[in-house]
């Protein structure tokens, strides 16, 4: 089981211990991203992250990394939409100096003009690169369709112009506004005390005040119609994202459209693989993937084409997402995806990482952890009907939002006319 804790500036602290090992994993996690920032601060919290590991008030950049390395240790950091986080995985006997190291870089970092300015370079780079990588690129088209001109569809690393203009002012009022008590989570696995891992975070963080909670502007999500955008590129495979507005994170029937993933598109057994790479050989990958945020998510499809085949994949894999919503699973099948859910499930929460951003995340997210054992009698609720009722949410002509990449010509009328589920 794991242990929570909330100090008094609201603060939370939650860990799990596992005897078992001689690691301990640790994140600290700031509910802030890229759905919080304005159009022209589009970026900032990804700027700010790179940052903040760059030097603090009682460390070096080559300190941070020579003390975490320099035992075997790991370090890194992350932006996503909802979420910072800044974590290592290190030999338990060094958890305290790694917690002292890591809440420096978070409460008190130098973000030098100096920095600033080769960072700046950095994530320009960072940005073209990813405009020059096709398969990372068409997810970026999605988004803007999934969710147009809201900062939900626009890309975390931001825009050429956004980036440009941050200076170091308004990263210092970003940090100082939205890296508060109560939108930070410490989580820990591994060889962890919590009574000793809350004393040392009651220390560091006591000049931290209660604050408010850092706030996004909901989803506006009204679509009436297919919606298709083609960037044309003299690719040598067209690169698609297919994606349907889905549920929220804790919506009551996640785990029905986690396993409806599976079966669909999340292994090698799914019916997107088998159907369209294994027994007609129109794509080298496909698969499909959940994003799930506080207020909504998205259930996407993805898939490198044979570019002479791109409209007999698209309405094979039409066919398919169909099917779901019309027919029952037989039960075979869907009891290989119940245990594939659970069996991966338990699998990755033998390792402390995969621990600590397991209650992490959901600490910062929904302010609980769902343990194991919890999520097993969940799913074991899950009904076919349930699949079937979620397939059919999702699944409609008029929700279809559909990104390609590739050397398209004059295909844009012929592919918007096959958008069809059946």
């Amino acid at each position: 089981m794991y242990k929570k804790t909330k100090l008094s500036n609201g603060l939370r602290i939650v860990s799990k211990r596992n005897s078992g090992v001689q690691s301990a994993s640790l994140g600290i996690w700031i509910k802030i991203g890229g759905r919080y920032e304005t159009a022209d601060q589009k970026g900032i919290s990804h700027f700010l992250e790179h940052l903040l590991f760059k030097g603090s008030a009682k460390y070096s950049c080559r300190a941070i990394k020579e003390l975490i390395e320099g035992v075997g240790g790991s370090l890194n950091g992350f932006t996503s939409e909802e979420l910072t986080c800044y974590l290592v995985k290190i030999p338990k006997r060094y958890l305290a100096s790694s917690l002292d190291i890591l809440s420096d870089i978070v409460a008190y970092p130098c973000l030098k003009q100096a920095d600033i300015d080769k960072e700046r370079t950095v994530i320009l780079e960072e940005l073209k690169m990813y405009r020059d990588l096709p398969q990372s690129y068409v997810y970026e088209l999605l988004d803007e369709l999934l969710w147009p001109k809201q900062a939900l569809g626009a890309p975390i690393i931001g825009t050429v112009d956004s980036v440009t203009k941050i200076n170091r002012q308004s990263l210092k009022n970003y940090q100082s506004r939205h890296y508060t008590a109560p939108n930070i989570v410490i989580s820990a696995a591994g060889l962890v005390d919590h009574d000793l891992l809350v004393k040392n975070a009651s220390s560091i963080f006591s000049l931290q005040k209660e604050a408010k909670f850092n706030e996004f502007t909901p989803v506006r999500e009204n679509q009436d119609r297919p919606q298709l955008k083609i960037f044309h590129k003299e690719t040598e495979q067209t690169h698609m994202a297919l994606g349907f507005h889905a549920l929220k994170r804790d919506h009551p029937l996640r785990h029905a459209q986690s396993i409806l993933h599976i079966i669909l598109g999340a292994n090698m057994s799914s019916r997107l693989f088998n159907e369209v790479r294994e027994k007609r050989g129109l794509a080298y990958e496909i698969g499909s993937a959940l994003k799930r945020f506080t207020d909504t998510g998205a259930f996407l499809v993805h898939a490198g084409i044979d570019n002479s085949k791109v409209e007999d994949a698209l309405s094979l894999i039409f066919r398919e997402l169909g099917k779901t919503k019309k027919a029952l699973l037989p039960i075979d099948e869907f009891r290989r995806a119940k245990e594939f859910y659970l069996g991966q499930l338990a699998l990755a929460l033998e390792d402390t990482m995969e621990y600590m951003l397991w209650m992490g995340e959901s600490v910062a997210c929904l302010d609980k952890v769902y343990t194991l054992q919890q999520v097993i009698k969940e799913v074991n609720k899950v009904s076919l009907e349930d699949i079937r009722q979620v397939a059919a949410g999702l699944f409609n002509n008029k929700a279809i939002n559909l990104a390609l990449i590739g050397p398209l010509g004059k295909l844009e009328g012929s592919i918007y006319e096959k958008l069809n589920l059946g």
